[in-house]
């Protein structure tokens, strides 16, 4: 079922026109699509023989990433702890398909569960990932624009205001006064006056790889920029529950105005996820959910 109104989804017999066209070299090799359950939000990914994954946008909104990673990341790779997926080949349009893609190679292991983690030692990993990440030089890398994360809180409040009264007409398990209540007390954060750092922005279970429990590699780097660091907190939130939260909130060091603002980035996408998955993504607008709950508790 589709996620969006506008998706574009590649094929797994346009992938292989698209393959044999492009990458010769890697065209005698099966092209499988991943299980539904490991899909995100903005890309079809196809395995490519056992070592390769295709990664293809299905919206409009997420083109840009291909030409990000591959100028980007080839950059931030020498300066992080573990595995990113820096582009092996980025590809053009052909066989019907209208956008450039990526093939990044395939990380074996798994990810922690979606719906929370308690893991202090995992925390920790993200943690050490995360700081290693702000403490590169962020001359010259993309800024965050306004409404993106890593900008301002204020950008993304009138989508958050909207979409309240539409909450308020279903019982998603928390109060939408409080939520609103929540909302304001982080928009009353100070807004990061430091020099901009730069950012993953979503580091959320799917995009953290482990094996044997620890962190291997982190991927989908379509948030990528510099700018306000709260994001990269948030994942206090997002990934961990427990004494795992709090490891990661101790280890990754920011004060209590950060942490305001991360529990925005938080609860923001959040509110307005649970509105627009309702139906066609419930597996994250239950997340959602279970934010909303954590960022009231938090700052109740």
């Amino acid at each position: 079922m589709p996620i969006h109104d506008d998706e574009i989804r590649a094929t797994v017999g346009q992938v292989r026109r698209l393959v044999a066209a492009q990458c010769p070299r890697w065209a005698d090799l099966p092209v499988t699509p991943l299980p539904d359950e490991l899909e995100g939000t903005d890309h079809v990914l196809f395995r490519i023989g056992n070592e390769l994954v295709a990664r293809m946008p299905k919206i409009a909104s997420a083109v840009d990433q291909a030409d990000s990673d591959a100028r980007w990341l080839p950059l931030l790779v020498s300066h992080l702890p573990v595995r990113i997926p820096v582009p092996l080949h980025v590809g053009g349009p052909g066989a019907g398909y209208p956008w450039r893609w990526t093939v990044v190679p395939w990380v074996v292991g798994s990810t922690p569960p979606r719906l929370g983690c308690d893991d202090v030692l995992l925390a920790r990993d993200v943690a050490v990932f995360v700081r290693a990440l702000h403490g590169v030089d962020p001359a010259g890398g993309p800024v965050k624009p306004p409404g993106s994360r890593g900008s301002a809180l204020l950008h993304v409040d009138e989508g958050v205001r909207r979409v309240l009264p539409r909450l308020a007409e279903h019982d998603d398990g928390f109060d939408v006064t409080a939520a609103e209540a929540a909302w304001d007390a982080c928009l009353a954060a100070p807004e990061w006056d430091r020099d901009p750092v730069w950012i993953h922005g979503d580091l959320q279970p799917g995009n953290l790889i482990t094996d044997s429990g620890r962190l291997a590699a982190v991927v989908d780097f379509g948030a990528l920029g510099v700018g306000d660091p709260a994001p990269d907190v948030a994942p206090a939130l997002w990934t961990f529950t427990g004494a795992a939260r709090e490891a990661y909130r101790e280890a990754i060091e920011y004060d209590d105005a950060t942490w305001r603002r991360a529990c925005g980035w938080a609860l923001a996408p959040s509110l307005t996820g649970i509105d627009y998955y309702r139906h066609t993504f419930p597996r994250m607008a239950e997340h959602g959910r279970r934010m909303v709950r954590a960022v009231i508790a938090e700052l109740a």
